[in-house]
């Protein structure tokens, strides 16, 4: 019997060693096989965006920055976009054409990136585009709108708000609706200012308006000192300044070195910036109008402030310019994208935003079959007693526009 029994313990030993090799196995066999999947679903989804960090573009594209990191830590605390982290590649292209091509270069062949964000300027997207196009990027223009863009038959350049034709299209109809009548045009020579110059001619037009003198000028002159003696000689009730930040400022100062102080004179960029006021002094920043593609109160989803104004103030601590909203409102729209297709495979991402519908922190999102944002429109501001306020649309005003209240003091 005891013989019996120690034979039947040494094979049930055997049977429970071999039963333990054998669940070691296939615990082995199971990890062989599942770690690539888990490791997989652990990459991050990289997305890369130069921007002009430094150089003539560095204000406006310190925002968009901003607007992209924010949104970063937003998706990411949200569990990231189907079921992985989303990691973004920021390079400082220098506000530099050739190393903006330089660097999405690098992004696309060397750092491999899944997508791509546009980068700041209507110059340096034109430069770019011909880049994502060859090799099937889908592009999101989240810091350009020259008209230009949508006339060279891209398929993968998607505008994300109103083309700069249209920039100043609030603001006309706004004085035409206030008795002014008589209007001069300014510009830089680049493509998106002249292309904001174009549209405001033509809708000037529409509206009633009569120009009474139109110049451009060398994109980089600062001394406008000149210019500002031939507005002065027009007088014309309404100065419309097509431009960038720098254009803006030189301009105003301009004016007020000649003691020229129109009914109104409105400025695109620079004006829609907190750092406009801070360059001139409150007093010439007092009553100037500018567009803006979103501002503090214009709300277009119930949750508008709680995920991307608060939290911006909290992290950064400054008021967003709408530069940081169209760069988080890209990104909302590349997601809304994603979770569309359940994919970030690039053919399907670039058909689902060629025909979808979408609403962002600036409004609503939808393009033509160029690419051209369609639904969106812009907000008209102004410096009223040293705070931006929105002055047009009326339905979404936070106080009415105020003529003749520029100074003509320096």
């Amino acid at each position: 019997m005891m013989g019996a029994e120690h034979s039947n313990r040494e094979a049930a030993t055997g049977i429970g060693r071999a039963l333990a090799r054998l669940l070691t196995a296939l615990a082995l066999l199971v990890s062989l096989f599942a770690a690539p999947s888990a490791q997989a679903d652990a990459n991050p989804i990289t997305i890369g965006v130069t921007l002009g960090l430094s150089g003539k573009f560095a204000p406006m594209a310190a925002m968009s920055a901003n607007g992209y990191r924010l949104w970063e830590a937003h998706v990411n605390a949200q569990g990231g976009l189907l079921g992985r982290p989303v990691k973004l590649i920021i390079y400082d292209d220098h506000s530099d054409k050739q190393r903006a091509i330089a660097l999405y270069e690098k992004l696309i062949n060397a750092d491999r990136v899944d997508l791509l964000f546009g980068p700041y300027s209507s110059s340096v997207t034109a430069a770019v585009a011909p880049l994502a196009e060859r090799h099937g990027y889908p592009m999101l223009a989240a810091g350009a709108a020259a008209d230009t863009l949508w006339r060279q038959g891209y398929k993968h350049l998607f505008g994300l708000f109103i083309p700069a034709s249209r920039y100043a299209v609030g603001f006309l109809e706004m004085i035409a609706l206030n008795g002014i009548q008589h209007i001069a045009l300014v510009g830089a020579d680049d493509p998106f200012s002249q292309s904001i110059l174009d549209g405001a001619r033509d809708w000037g037009r529409k509206f009633g308006l009569h120009v009474t003198i139109e110049e451009s000028f060398h994109k980089g002159e600062h001394h406008l000192t000149p210019l500002a003696e031939r507005l002065a000689k027009a007088a014309p009730e309404a100065v419309i300044m097509c431009g960038h930040f720098d254009e803006a400022v030189d301009l105003r100062r301009a004016l007020a070195a000649v003691k020229f102080s129109p009914r109104a004179y409105f400025a695109t960029v620079g004006p829609a910036m907190e750092s406009f006021r801070e360059r001139l002094g409150a007093k010439l920043a007092e009553g100037v109008f500018s567009s803006s593609q979103w501002e503090v109160g214009a709300r277009y989803t119930p949750n508008d402030e709680e995920i991307f104004l608060h939290p911006f103030i909290e992290r950064f601590g400054v008021t967003p310019s709408y530069q940081a909203a169209d760069a988080f409102a890209a990104a909302q729209i590349l997601a809304y994208a994603i979770r569309k297709t359940g994919s970030i495979e690039r053919p399907a991402l670039r058909d689902q935003l060629a025909k979808m519908n979408a609403v962002s922190i600036i409004g609503h999102y939808g393009v033509d079959r160029n690419g051209m944002q369609i639904k969106h429109f812009s907000l008209t501001t102004q410096w009223i007693q040293g705070r931006k306020q929105i002055v047009w649309p009326e339905q979404l005003a936070s106080a009415p526009p105020q003529f003749d209240s520029l100074s003509p003091l320096q």
